[in-house]
């Protein structure tokens, strides 16, 4: 009974760290694109695609990812997309164009779309609910923070130090490694219930999604009122109308949309994860720009600049994970917002001759008390009363509203700052001024949407279903250093 209990903490480490790897190649791509735009030649329109690539990918399969993790069994899945992310890492490395690179984060984002969605639920579904499974979110919630933060730490130390191919090759020794543990220490289950895969749904949610973002990044070069933009954008509406159709009429959907009227709270959880990775993935690159292309910084200097972010999260998260089992979720998700609305307030005051000291470093501490009072309850009311074989499809929903968010902020802020640099270079103002212009109404745009946020916390997650002591995460500092 003893060496179960104890796999089952081993198992907890090893999901949680290949999902740190997932994570962290979202964030780790920022700080290296200047240098690949030099080195691939890249144009700064198609330059956000290395990003926004393996995010549509990544969040336009992942809930069919959890749907096959679900029927084809979890832990089959997981090992997968293990293989399939570390395929990817390995041909980014050796990219040698911008078709290439983009390709290849396509691929990496299928990987990723496999493991996460089977990784959560494998959690959800070796740890009982209550206690024992909220220990495990908090740990989980508190990868996924710190994972975005350091990020951007570990892009910055490998592009300089090594290159930024490194970036990408560090992912497979781990991806390897987690080959060799999956037999060992993840047991299979599946759900036998399911019948469908639902592939059309996916690639029908997909394509609608990549014309919206397609729509959002060249609309400013092809303009807002062409006929190219508005058809884009229709396809994008047209697309996304078929996949709800097409869901309505399935035996066995991809969506079961009846979820998201049973469960208030999972709907609520993934507006707000929308939300969030709205803001936080498009604040990490601008700031990332503003730093590098603004103040100078090398990419190490950018990278050392987040260790601010990355150890307060990392201090913080055992905190938000004890003020969770004290007051419940929903107050600690609207703290958790309002932080994140003040520290990219605090950003607009960014200026042309700004310092690290008095222009970034007290915004950093801010967002990183945010993180983790954001991550770790959005992802307990993301999974809270979900039957088991609804684990994957929870998984995959709160990941995908985080991913998709992602990718539409970036398409977005980015939109809005190089809009604003060219209207600011066209009017006779030097390159920095026009680009600090760029950042700073970015950081405005971003600051109103985490604000929407803290709105979605008040209003829209209910307090009675989330009582404190049913998100109980008993004393994390200790069960996490024993899990450890």
């Amino acid at each position: 009974m003893a060496g179960s209990v104890e796999r089952k903490w081993f198992a907890l480490a090893l999901l949680c760290a290949v999902q740190f790897m997932v994570v962290l190649d979202i964030a780790i791509v920022n700080v290296a694109l200047p240098s690949i735009q030099t080195d691939l030649g890249f144009s700064q329109e198609n330059l956000q695609w290395v990003i926004s690539a393996y995010a549509l990918v990544f969040g336009g399969f992942l809930l069919l990812g959890g749907r096959l993790a679900d029927l084809l069994g979890r832990r089959r899945v997981f090992v997968f997309g293990l293989v399939v992310f570390s395929l990817g890492s390995f041909l980014c490395g050796l990219a040698w164009s911008e078709a290439s690179l983009i390709g290849a984060r396509a691929i990496q984002g299928l990987g990723a779309a496999a493991i996460t969605p089977a990784a959560l639920s494998i959690l959800t579904t070796t740890f009982s609910e209550g206690r024992e499974r909220n220990i495990a979110l908090g740990a989980w919630g508190a990868v996924g923070g710190f994972g975005a933060a350091a990020g951007v730490l570990m892009g910055g130390i490998l592009t300089d130090l090594l290159s930024w191919e490194w970036i990408f090759f560090v992912n497979v020794p781990v991806g390897i490694l987690g080959l060799v543990l999956a037999p060992i220490l993840l047991g299979e289950s599946r759900d036998a219930h399911g019948q469908g895969h639902d592939v059309p749904g996916a690639v029908l949610i997909t394509s609608g999604l990549v014309l919206l973002v397609l729509g959002i990044t060249q609309g400013q070069s092809w303009g807002w009122s062409s006929g190219k933009t508005i058809g884009v954008f229709v396809a994008s509406v047209i697309l996304q109308a078929a996949f709800l159709l097409w869901e309505r009429r399935q035996r066995d959907p991809l969506v079961p949309l009846s979820i998201f009227v049973r469960l208030q709270t999972l709907t609520a959880a993934n507006v707000a994860g929308f939300i969030m990775g709205t803001a936080l993935f498009s604040m990490f690159l601008m700031l990332t720009l503003y730093m590098q292309q603004v103040l100078g910084y090398s990419p190490l200097e950018t990278g050392l600049g987040y260790l601010a972010v990355a150890g307060t999260a990392v201090i913080w998260a055992n905190v938000a994970a004890v003020v969770v089992n004290r007051v419940g979720v929903k107050p600690a998700l609207i703290f958790g917002m309002s932080m994140l609305t003040l520290g990219l307030l605090y950003f607009t005051q960014v200026s042309v001759d700004g310092s690290y000291w008095a222009n970034l470093l007290p915004g950093f501490l801010v967002i990183g008390i945010g993180i983790p009072f954001a991550f770790v309850p959005i992802t307990i009311a993301a999974l809270a009363g979900t039957k088991p074989q609804e684990a994957g499809l929870a998984s995959g929903l709160i990941n995908t509203s985080q991913q998709i968010g992602g990718a539409v902020g970036i398409a977005v802020l980015s939109t809005i700052a190089v809009s604003t640099t060219d209207d600011a270079v066209t009017s006779g103002s030097a390159m920095p001024v026009a680009l600090t212009d760029g950042f700073v109404n970015a950081f405005w745009a971003g600051a109103a949407i985490a604000f929407a946020g803290v709105l979605v916390s008040i209003f829209l997650v209910r307090g009675k279903d989330l009582r404190p002591q049913e998100a109980v995460i008993g004393e994390p500092a200790l069960e996490l250093d024993a899990a450890a």
